[in-house]
This record gives structure tokens, sequence and C-alpha cells, in this order.
């Protein structure tokens, strides 16, 4: 037997008044009660009395239906269970007494993850953390369609940050693809398009995220380290043997064009290996005078 659908929830306007006008008629009717309390003391009559009770119960019924939201707060509204609609007017409000309100803040919030060990696309362990700014749109789905909406949003924060590690290497990556370490932006916008599907069931909008912290674990840190050196010397090496190929290439072909000097091609040889050197070398490269000819 399939499993039943949500219930999906949709915020609605509710119905309430100005708490300007009610708090005026509450002033009349705490007058009117204060005059036939004094009348009913002076004459003891027992219709005043009557009237007494009923306005009093009517005064502290009315007292109870004030309530006040402040800007970018709604206030969802129940009546024995059943939703009858969101009210986000900023001020003193007034409902009848017997339906409920529950604040809901509207506000952006502004969620710091927890430092997370996981492993990245090539299994290496890493530690991440995430900065996710959110806010509350719909306060009937955060309220009836989840359970603890706030939880809800740091649990799947965590989620997302699992998921979208486990995509993308630390850094090196084959193919010219993209890294956790090197192409930021790129990784914290799918960040966001993941947890946006996560948390819309809340009535959620997910502003913006953003890697608050990477870094290797630390058992393998100082190996990656290492490793980062390596692969450092290696592409600073390939940098400089590439320039060196190109000025030897520019040096032999100016000095043909302009006849300096007739090289065969163990001569050319020759100068190419000795100007490899000295353009690859660590050490600076220590003269020799050759008075003599190459085969002497």
């Amino acid at each position: 037997m399939a499993a039943a659908a949500l219930n999906r929830t949709q915020e609605r306007k509710a119905n309430t008044s100005n708490g300007g006008f009610m708090l005026l008629l509450s002033l009349v009717i705490l007058a009117a009660l204060i005059w036939m309390v004094l009348d009913l003391i002076r004459y003891e009559n027992g219709i005043n009395g009557l009237g007494t009770v009923v306005l009093s119960i009517v005064f502290v019924l009315q007292l109870c239906g004030f309530y006040t939201l402040q800007p970018n707060e709604g206030a969802a509204v129940t009546l024995f269970g059943n939703y009858k609609g969101t009210d986000r007017t900023p001020g003193l409000r007034w409902m009848l007494p017997w339906y409920t309100r529950k604040k809901v803040s509207l506000r952006v919030r502004n969620v710091t993850g927890e430092k997370l060990k996981v492993n990245d696309k090539r299994g290496n362990p890493i530690e991440i953390a995430a900065v996710v700014v959110w806010r509350v749109t719909d306060t009937a789905q955060a309220l009836f369609d989840v359970d603890q909406y706030q939880t809800f949003v740091d649990i799947q924060i965590e989620t997302a940050v699992r998921e979208i590690a486990s995509h993308f290497s630390y850094d090196h990556s084959e193919h010219d693809e993209p890294t956790l370490r090197g192409d930021a932006d790129q990784v914290s916008t799918l960040l966001r398009e993941k947890l946006q599907e996560r948390v819309s069931v809340a009535g959620v909008v997910v502003d913006e995220t953003k890697l608050s912290h990477l870094a290797y674990a630390p058992e393998i840190a100082s190996a990656m380290l290492r490793r980062q050196q390596a692969e450092a010397v290696l592409s600073a090496r390939r940098f400089i043997v590439q320039g060196a190929v190109e000025m030897v290439e520019h040096a032999l072909q100016q000095l043909s064009e302009r006849d300096v000097v007739q090289l065969d091609d163990e001569r050319r040889a020759t100068m190419v290996s000795n100007l490899l050197v000295v353009l690859c070398g660590d050490r600076d490269a220590q003269p020799v005078v050759n008075a003599g000819s190459l085969y002497q």
C-alpha cells in the first residue's frame, strides 16, 4: 500500500481587526462598566447588576483579543486546530479571543554550520563548514508541514553540505573539473540550489550560502601539504623549461637570421644543451673560457 502524500498547507490572509479601533471601543465599554458599577452601588438595581456582569465578561474577552506584531513578523491563526490564515500587519491587532495565535519571525536568519568531517570525491577526509542565510516566506508550511522548522533547516544544511562535498575534489581534480578550493562560487551556488530543494517543504527561502571552512582532516593534512608542495615545484619547473625552450629557439633563430655564426648539428646540440643548463639551473652559471675549439 502506497504511503499517503503530505497534505501541503498554503498560507492565506487572516481576517483580523485594527487594534486601535478596538482599544477605543474597550475604553467606551470600561467607562460604561464603571458607570454601571457606581449606579449599582448607589441604587442597588438588579438590572444594573446583570448588566455589570455582562459588560465585565465582554471587557475581559475583549482585552484577551489584543496582540501586537512587529515588522517582519507574522501570526498564524487557528481555531480548534483548523488553520484560518496568517496576519502580517504590524502594530496593535485584535481578533476574537478563542482564536489561537502563534507568532513566526519572517526576518533573515544567519546560520553558521558546524565543521563536518566528510570525504571528498577522491575519498580524502576533509573538514568543511558553511554559512547559510535563510528566511521564512510561508508561515503555514513552516508551522504545519514540518515539525520544528528551525531544527529541520539545520539538519538539511548538514545533509546538503555532506552531499556537495562528495561531488567535488578538494583540489587538483582531473580533466579540469571544478574543485572545492578553486571554484568556491560554483560550489556555493550548487549548495544553495540543493538546499533550497530540501527546505522548500518548510516554506523557507535560502538567500545565500558560502563555505566558511575548508581544510584537509588533521590525519592527512601534513601528507597533503607535501603533495601540494611537490606539485607546485613540478608546475614551476614545467613553466621554467617551457620558457627556456622558447628562449633557446629564439636565440638560434636570431643567430641564423643575422649570420652571426655557422653551426653544424653537433655544435647546435651543444649550444642548446649549455643554454638549457644555464636557464633551467637552480644556481648561477659559472662561465668557462674555451681557448681552443669544440673538438680539442
